[in-house]
């Protein structure tokens, strides 16, 4: 049980401080009581300022959720510590949090106004919990300690860092009832459609005098009704890439694929379209369809959560993902597992327009070589595994599925405005 003790020097200072008067009584040298006097001294005042208070510690964090980059404090409450005067305070590392002071060691006189605080910064998307850290509290004069006592923050929520991203292109199949984008059907909205002869039923502020006039008949003007479109975000988190160097550093392939996918969905939120999420892996998730900042917090909380690895019922036949006819897939994956191949084959040959945005980053891509200069067993393991990804990536542009690598804004632009064009062309059918 923690209790105050008496710190080393006040012993030391005890002990010498009894032994020179003893010696000094025993040899008659009064010179020994005069060394040993401030030590006496120090010796008495301790044990002046005994105490038998019992102080409670806690750790508490100014923000419980933070996006990457940002930071919080750590904050040492103390209660019952009318007898403290000194508090020390060593807070141990952890992976992608940095602290300041960079060592984690602060030390001050105690004063509750002003506490004594930590700094956090976490560098990396995702749960955390900080690090154990120990306090000792110091009575005056050094002579009591009480502790070190292990303490640990609560846990820390990370959001991952929107990247930069944004899109001109319209999707392609809208299927809502009101939102920005045209519809390939005529209806109520702003966009011209076309001058038709009037139809029984038909507004008469639709009508345009000017035609009619110059026909002799009654035309009106047909615009296409807006709608709104659905986007599903699948995040491949059956593995991990690459070297994760943090927000300011290198990113591997779970990284590029979570960020990119907090970008497309804070897009398409603020396009007032509905977006949804599937996470494939151990920690798999699904968000429903939806749109606002709640939706989208929700998003982000889901992504926040994520942790690479394989589950047992993660098979190609058991992916179930929750698509509505319409719906455009976008695939954040480094195209390493058949399984994800499998998947985009089915999803295309269903008519959905999907895309696979490559989230394997550059430096993963990268081999070693042993003493001799020769290619190592695991960068030869790694190229053959490339070349299975090659062929992975072949068999789904074989079925149409668009596979481009992530480049920031414009990313989907091209593929968007592809889909639309071949919605909109004429198809030609057996009949």
């Amino acid at each position: 049980m923690t209790r105050w003790r008496a710190t080393a020097s006040l012993g030391r200072a005890a002990l010498v401080a009894t032994a020179a008067a003893t010696f000094a009584v025993l040899l008659g040298d009064p010179v020994l009581v005069v060394l040993a006097g401030p030590l006496a001294l120090c010796a008495a005042l301790g044990f002046v300022h005994t105490t038998r208070s019992r102080p409670r510690l806690d750790v508490v964090l100014d923000h419980s959720v933070l996006h990457e980059g940002q930071g919080t404090t750590s904050r040492l409450q103390v209660t019952g510590a009318d007898a403290v005067e000194h508090v020390a305070r060593v807070s141990g590392r952890a992976a992608y949090l940095a602290l300041h002071p960079a060592d984690g060691v602060v030390g001050t006189l105690w004063d509750p106004q002003r506490g004594l605080d930590l700094e956090l910064g976490p560098r990396r998307w995702g749960q955390y919990r900080p690090a154990e850290e120990k306090v000792a509290l110091t009575a005056a004069w050094g002579g009591w300690r009480w502790g070190p006592v292990p303490l640990t923050a609560t846990s820390l929520r990370v959001l991952p860092g929107r990247a930069p991203f944004d899109s001109r292109a319209e999707m392609p199949q809208p299927v809502g009832l009101v939102g920005a984008h045209r519809s390939r059907r005529t209806g109520t909205g702003s966009e011209f459609a076309g001058v038709r002869p009037f139809h029984v039923g038909d507004r008469l502020q639709r009508v345009s005098w000017r035609v009619s006039l110059r026909t002799g008949e009654l035309h009106v003007v047909s615009t296409r009704s807006e709608e709104d479109s659905a986007v599903l975000l699948v995040v491949d988190a059956l593995g991990d890439h690459g070297r994760s160097g943090g927000v300011d550093g290198e990113a591997s392939s779970l990284d590029l694929a979570v960020r990119a996918a907090a970008a497309v969905a804070r897009h398409v939120g603020r396009a007032g379209d509905r977006v949804g999420l599937r996470v494939l892996g151990p920690t798999a998730g699904v968000v429903g369809y939806g749109s606002g900042a709640r939706h989208q917090q929700r998003v982000l909380t889901t992504l926040a959560g994520i942790r690479p690895g394989r589950a047992a019922d993660d098979d190609a036949d058991r992916i179930r993902l929750p698509v509505t006819p319409g719906t455009v897939v976008v695939v954040f994956s480094p195209m390493l597992d058949d399984r994800v191949s499998t998947m985009t084959a089915t999803l295309t040959r269903r008519g959905l327009p999907t895309v696979v945005v490559d989230t394997l980053p550059g430096t993963a891509a990268e081999a070693g070589s042993d003493e001799r200069g020769h290619p190592s067993i695991d960068a030869l393991a790694w190229r053959m595994r490339l070349v299975e990804r090659d062929l992975l990536l072949a068999d789904v542009a074989a079925h149409g599925c668009p596979v481009v690598p992530w480049r920031g804004p414009g990313t989907l632009d091209r593929v968007l405005r592809g889909f639309s064009g071949s919605v909109r062309a004429p198809r030609a059918g057996a009949r």
